[in-house]
């Protein structure tokens, strides 16, 4: 009775989906974990969260392809003289993040 409980608690403040109906509008769901809402996807007994994450290049890269913290640095500086040098010759562009978003 009490895991009923908790679960109809738990599903109030979360939107669950079935697998199924989360692979059918995956990118509906996705954009709205994204603004921050509760989403959950029932996969058996158990209900995984998806939620938006801040990645940070260092982080990533160590993370995903195991480079050491000296190979790291070694990237940020070159990126960083790349930057610097397009930057320069005013073949840089900026853009924004809603930019992107629209494009």
């Amino acid at each position: 009775m009490l895991d009923k409980a908790y679960f109809r608690l738990y599903r109030d403040r979360m939107k669950t989906l079935t697998i199924t109906d989360a692979k059918k509008h995956l990118g509906r769901w996705l954009d709205a974990a994204s603004r921050g809402e509760d989403i959950g996807i029932v996969c058996g007994a158990n209900i995984i969260a998806l939620r938006k994450v801040e990645v940070e290049s260092t982080d990533y890269a160590q993370r995903e392809y195991g480079a050491p913290p000296e190979q790291v640095a070694a990237l940020e500086k070159a990126t960083d003289r790349r930057y610097r040098t397009l930057k320069r010759s005013g073949n840089l562009v900026t853009v924004t993040a809603e930019q992107l978003r629209k494009r």
